[in-house]
Order: structure tokens, then C-alpha cells, then sequence
């Protein structure tokens, strides 16, 4: 099982800009030296506290002070661009990463970000689905692109204007062929979006504040999916996030990820129950349908989404979420912020370097016996 790190990430209002970004950039580059997989990282427009507004730009700063991490837009929001944007600065990004690069991406999901472009009333899903159409276009296909899908927003096409002979009229390609990975962000229980994500060969990455209870209905949808279209769901495909604080010392685990009024993870959960609750979304961390609104209190949420303590305790909680799911190809940690920046390297420290390899050591000698 992979490790990989994502943020969205989530800063109290007080924080300089420069600051936060300062500090997410050193959680990346620590990520990389500690041997993280990927590192994911979100954007919003329009919020003070998840104040990365790009997550492509972002990550290209973090491209010559990493050496083998992979670098991912966490996501990149597709109704926000034109698509062909989309398509020339991913195949940029990836050249100049050589590689290191995954293409994540949603719709969009906060509406002021919305609302500031223009497209509140627009249907946001739509838009997504006709862009990734045309992104994926424009990488198979050659000028003058001629791009005219029935019932899509988006036409693409430079026969008018091209000079082909002068380099005029091409959209780049990626660096890693046919494409790079591309990854979707899935917050739902029994989301029937990551059906389509197995038929398209898109990977899904499991958000940290669903309860662990509905992680399995995701891994059947996309085999579903993937049976559609005649193709077999590989486990390593799946990433799975989580929120995690382990410590040396199971009462500082237990303080700094859960009690604390000074808590990062109970500040960040306390935010993300807002949202929700703001957006009509609380059902992402209800344990059954009809369970009431009340009942979705701030420690209800904590109680149910972070993992803390000490390093086998953290080992056993992974276990028993990997016996509860089944098999994910990664588990993805999730950031937030450095109340006390100490804690929180020595958590991404033991993640990597004992926490990870007792977790695959268990499961080596599960899969022999």
C-alpha cells in the first residue's frame, strides 16, 4: 500500500497568505523526502481559508524543490476553465515535471467561486463533463482539431487560422503518453459519478470526511464500471484519504488530533461540518440516510474521522479500515495546519517511516498465510 498526502488545505482567517502558502510548500517538500507517493492539493477562488486559488501554479513551484514525488491538482476545477487551457498547461506542467504529474479534477463545488465567474446557475456537472471530453480530444487528436461533440458547449477547432508549416495552430501533448493519470476526487456515499470513472479509466481518490463505513460502495461502483466497458478495476488504482495524527506518545496523538480547543484537525473538521452544513451536504457524514441533521455534531464528526495515536495504535485503527473496506492501492494523509509545526512533521515522519511498513509488513503476511 502506497502513502500519499493531500491538502486542500485549511488555515485559520488570522494566518498571512504568504505565510500558509510558505508552510503548505514545506509539507510538500517534506512529503517528497520522507518518500510520499503523490501530493494532492485543492483550490478554491474564494475562500480565506483554503487559499490556494491554483493548484497547477502551486505545484510548479514545488517542481525543483522535489525530487521523485509526484505532483497533483487536488483538484483542478473544470468549470472554471475553458478546456483548452486546461489541456495546454497540463501538457506544459507535465513536461516540466517530466512526468511527475497526475491530473485531478471535479466541477467545482463552492459556489461563491461560482457565483464570482458567472456561472451559478449554470449546471457545474455539465460543464465539467464537457470539458473533460474535449481535454481528452485535443490530446488524441491532431490540428486542426475539428472538435464538435453533439450537445457540448465547448467546439475547438483552428482551421481557419493555422500555419502549420510556422508551428502555428498546435495544442500541446503531455509528456507521459497516451496521457497522464488523471484522478477524481469522491465525496458521496454510493456516488454514481465514479461509475463513469471506471468507464473512462479515471481513478478515484476517496475523501477524508466520508465515514469509513461507506469507502466500500465506492470500490463498487468503479468496478461496476469497469465491467461496463469490459475492463478489470486494479486495486492500486484507488486511493483512500484519511485524516491521521500519530505521535510517540499516545496522549499527545490523542491532544494535538482531537481534544485540543487549539486542535488543526478540529479546526479543520469543525470548517468542513460548516460547509456541508451550508451547502446541504451533512449526508457525507451521516452513518445511514435518514439520520437527522442534529445528530452530525462537531465530535460526532471527529469521533468518526480522524485516527490518532500512538504508532500501533494508528497501525491497528488502518488495519481494521482496510478489513472493514477491503484492499485501496494508497492511503492518503491528509494535511492541515501547523498549530504546533513539530507535532505535525513527527506525525508525517512516523506515517512514512513506521506506521507505513508495519501496515505492509501485516498485510505481506496476510496475503502468504
Amino acid at each position: 500500500m502506497r502513502l500519499g498526502y493531500f491538502t486542500m488545505p485549511v488555515h485559520p482567517m488570522g494566518r498571512t497568505w504568504a505565510e500558509t502558502l510558505k508552510e503548505d510548500r514545506e509539507a510538500v517538500i517534506l512529503a517528497d523526502q520522507l518518500g510520499f507517493y503523490d501530493a494532492f492539493i485543492g483550490e478554491h477562488l474564494t475562500d480565506a481559508c483554503e487559499n490556494i486559488t491554483n493548484s497547477m501554479i502551486f505545484q510548479a513551484s514545488l517542481i525543483h524543490a522535489t525530487k521523485q514525488i509526484k505532483l497533483a491538482t487536488g483538484t483542478t476545477n473544470l468549470s472554471h476553465l475553458h478546456p483548452v487551457l486546461v489541456a495546454a498547461q497540463a501538457a506544459m506542467f507535465d513536461h516540466l515535471c517530466e512526468g511527475r504529474f497526475v491530473l485531478g479534477v471535479s466541477p467545482g463545488a463552492l459556489t461563491c467561486d461560482a457565483e464570482a465567474l458567472g456561472i451559478l446557475d449554470e449546471d457545474r456537472g455539465r460543464l465539467f463533463a464537457d470539458a473533460i471530453d474535449v481535454i481528452l480530444a485535443i490530446w488524441e487528436r491532431e490540428p486542426p482539431y475539428d472538435i464538435d461533440f453533439s450537445g457540448n458547449r465547448y467546439k475547438v477547432s483552428i482551421a481557419r487560422t493555422m500555419t502549420l508549416d510556422l508551428g502555428i495552430g498546435y495544442i500541446g501533448k503531455p509528456f507521459q503518453k497516451p496521457r497522464p493519470e488523471i484522478v477524481g476526487t469522491v465525496v458521496a456515499p454510493f456516488s454514481p459519478g465514479i461509475v463513469h470513472m471506471g468507464r473512462r479509466d479515471f481513478h478515484p481518490l476517496s475523501a477524508n470526511f466520508l465515514l469509513a463505513k461507506h469507502l466500500k460502495s465506492h470500490w463498487q461502483n468503479y468496478c461496476k464500471g469497469k465491467m461496463d466497458v469490459g475492463a478489470e478495476a486494479k486495486v492500486a488504482d484507488w486511493r483512500v484519504a484519511r485524516a491521521v495524527c500519530v505521535h510517540d506518545d499516545d496522549k499527545v496523538a490523542a491532544r494535538y488530533g482531537r481534544y485540543d480547543a487549539k486542535s488543526p484537525y478540529r479546526f479543520y473538521y469543525e470548517q468542513m461540518r460548516a460547509k456541508m452544513k451550508r451547502g446541504n451536504r451533512l449526508y457525507v457524514f451521516k452513518s445511514y440516510k435518514e439520520q437527522p441533521d442534529e445528530e452530525i455534531t462537531h465530535d460526532y464528526v471527529m469521533d468518526h474521522c480522524v485516527i490518532h495515536g500512538s504508532v500501533n495504535k494508528v497501525v491497528d485503527r488502518i488495519l481494521a479500515l482496510r478489513e472493514e473496506t477491503g484492499d485501496f492501492g494508497e492511503l492518503v494523509y491528509a494535511g492541515m495546519d501547523w498549530v504546533e509545526p513539530v507535532l505535525n512533521k513527527r506525525s508525517m515522519q512516523l506515517m512514512a517511516e513506521e506506521v507505513m511498513p508495519r501496515v505492509n509488513a501485516a498485510l505481506g503476511k496476510s496475503a502468504a498465510a
